[in-house]
C-alpha cells in the first residue's frame, strides 16, 4: 500500500494531539499556577503558562499576541504535513506526524487560551529544565527520530556511500 506510511503518521499525530489536549485538561483542572505538586526527588508538576516558543523564548516579543504565533506555526505545521504526505517511509512518518501533532495541539492551546500549558517539571536540586508538556516531548522525540534516521541512514544509503569512496 503507498499510502500506509501517511495513515501511520496521520495516527501518531492524532495520538500525540490526544494525549496532550487530555493531560493539559487534566492540569488546568487539578492545578494552581505556580503551585509545586511533588511527585519524585526530581519531578513535581507546576501549571504555567507559555506565550513564547520553546523554553518561553521570545515572549516579551508574542506576549498578548498569540495569534502571531499561532499563524507561523500554521505555517511550519502545513510544511510538514507536505513533507509527510511525500515520504515514503514510516520512521519518517511517525517522526513528523509526532512533530505535527505536538504543535497542533500548542496552536491550540494559544488560539483557546493564549498561551501554551506547561505542567511537566524536571529539576535536580535548584536547577530546574523549563517546564515542558507532551506536545513539546513528542516534537523533541519527532526530530530526534529525523536526526538519527538521516545520520545512520538506511542500510541501502550506507552500502551506496561505500561503493563512492
Amino acid at each position: 500500500m503507498r499510502n500506509v506510511p501517511q495513515i501511520i503518521g496521520l495516527a501518531t499525530a492524532a495520538f500525540a494531539l490526544a494525549l496532550d489536549q487530555v493531560t493539559k485538561q487534566i492540569a488546568l483542572s487539578n492545578l494552581a499556577p505556580g503551585v509545586a505538586v511533588p511527585i519524585a526527588p526530581f519531578f513535581t508538576v507546576r501549571l504555567g503558562f507559555n506565550e513564547g516558543v520553546s523554553f518561553g523564548m521570545f515572549a516579551g516579543w508574542f506576549s498578548g499576541r498569540p495569534l502571531i504565533l499561532a499563524a507561523i506555526m500554521m505555517g511550519i505545521i502545513v510544511l510538514l504535513a507536505v513533507w509527510l504526505w511525500r515520504t515514503p517511509r514510516r520512521p519518517q512518518a511517525v517522526a513528523l506526524g509526532a512533530i505535527l501533532g505536538g504543535a497542533l495541539s500548542n496552536v491550540f492551546d494559544r488560539l483557546r487560551i493564549g498561551a501554551v500549558v506547561d505542567y511537566l517539571d524536571f529539576h535536580a536540586w535548584d536547577h530546574h529544565w523549563p517546564a515542558f508538556n507532551f506536545a513539546d516531548a513528542a516534537i523533541v522525540c519527532g526530530v530526534a527520530i529525523l536526526v538519527l534516521g538521516d545520520v545512520m541512514g538506511r542500510p541501502n544509503d550506507r552500502e551506496g556511500q561505500r561503493e563512492l569512496r
